[in-house]
């Protein structure tokens, strides 16, 4: 098989935008949640989420769609589609992928999921129907808010005619993106994919949804960075964020024949389902367990390698515990270092998977492991793993596993080496 290498990294999120950014104020302990205007959620028990900053917000590290999208174009593109679009462009000027030959141009993939796509366009296309009927609707209406618009619209600006790919599938969707294009890499459809996800439905009628589904954090409106909790006793629900994550991936004997620099390979990927229920996963966690021993089977190492896990854990009550069963059993109790960067974010949702393997990525290259905000009092029954508290950790290590579950049963892993040569 193909050996295959990330080349660049992106990101949009709560935390600001940038890889590098981002990644130091996370190993900061800087929490991206927020209160929300009381216009939004008067009435919504959830009143806090991650919200991508704007300029004005943070001039550091705030969002510029102008960079990536022109002004005339924004209009007819959701919000999720510009986030992807500027994730894309960091991560592609990092990778110096610009294509210029036809088979170049053949031979490269776009690959970007997302859990829920265009939900604010959606909303605003029906209230534009019902109070002022459907030849008030824009031409572009539904290319706004298609999931598989964010893929397609990097395509379109960047030259890139291989195929196109948009996973739909909840909180997995950016991890089954970034292993279908090593899928389609390996089997010689392309030599490089730009993979990820995004993501962008903070308003009433998404945050009440999962509010009645009593799945969100209530308990800490008044203290959002503290709300946000994987593992520990007081967690209460996750926290909704928005934003995207992607990264570049090639053949490692195509990025080596143009003198790319890897920042890490990606060597195992795994994905099944629960086949159990629609939102909650079975307390063994048999599904997450089969997910990750495929990951670790096809990188033909042992789960003893594994150094640390950037788990899916999003602080609800249920999904940590059967997360960190299902790694119990894996690992035979050995004790990888777990820890789970939604903490600062909060959950992308469709594209959590893919910052949590930039952030994977970002812990091989320095030796450090991201903190687990807000981790105070792990649960008792979390005292036989290596959890990685409030403050970064030194430690080498040789390989990382990214998790995803999501709705419907699906869970994805992906298992990241050190890059050496």
């Amino acid at each position: 098989m193909r050996r295959i290498v990330l080349t660049g990294t992106g990101i949009v999120s709560p935390l600001g935008c940038g890889t590098d950014l981002v990644w130091q104020r996370l190993l900061a302990g800087r929490s991206g949640i927020r209160r929300l205007n009381d216009n939004v959620v008067h009435d919504v028990s959830a009143k806090i989420a991650g919200v991508v900053p704007t300029l004005d917000e943070d001039d550091e590290g705030g969002f510029n769609p102008n960079l990536a999208v022109t002004v005339k174009d924004q209009m007819r593109m959701d919000r999720f589609i510009q986030f992807a679009m500027g994730a894309a462009r960091e991560a592609i000027g990092q990778a110096a992928w610009v294509p210029v030959t036809d088979a170049d141009k053949n031979r490269t993939a776009t690959i970007i999921g997302s859990g829920i796509g265009g939900f604010a366009t959606m909303k605003q296309a029906i209230h534009t129907i019902d109070q002022r009927g459907p030849r008030k609707l824009s031409p572009f209406t539904v290319p706004s808010f298609l999931v598989n618009l964010a893929a397609g619209q990097i395509s379109i600006h960047h030259g890139f005619r291989g195929a196109i790919g948009a996973p739909v599938t909840a909180c997995a969707a950016s991890l089954q993106a970034i292993g279908d294009g090593a899928r389609m890499i390996r089997a010689g459809e392309a030599d490089v994919a730009i993979c990820g996800g995004a993501e962008s439905c903070i308003e009433r009628v998404s945050l009440g949804s999962f509010s009645a589904a009593r799945a969100m954090s209530t308990r800490f409106n008044d203290t959002p960075n503290r709300a946000s909790r994987p593992f520990d006793k007081d967690r209460d629900g996750f926290v909704m964020s928005e934003g995207a994550a992607v990264v570049v991936i090639e053949a490692l004997d195509h990025a080596l024949a143009r003198g790319a620099q890897p920042l890490a390979e990606l060597v195992g990927y795994g994905t099944t389902s629960d086949a159990y229920h629609m939102a909650a996963a079975p307390a063994g966690g048999e599904g997450l367990q089969r997910c990750m021993q495929l990951a670790i089977d096809s990188a033909g190492v042992s789960a003893d390698d594994v150094g640390y896990i950037n788990a899916h854990a999003t602080s609800t009550p249920l999904g940590d515990a059967a997360e960190l069963t299902a790694i119990h059993k894996v690992f035979n109790g050995g004790r990888p270092s777990i820890s789970s960067t939604k903490s600062s974010t909060g959950h992308l949702l469709g594209a959590a998977g893919a910052i949590g393997a930039i952030f994977a990525v970002n812990a091989l290259r320095s030796g450090l492991l991201p903190p687990t905000l807000n981790l105070e009092r792990a649960d008792d029954a979390f005292a036989d793993f290596d959890l990685v508290g409030q403050e970064p950790r030194a430690r080498d290590i040789e390989y990382a596993m990214v998790n995803g579950f999501g709705f419907g049963g699906v869970n994805a892993s992906a298992l990241l080496k050190r890059w050496t040569h």
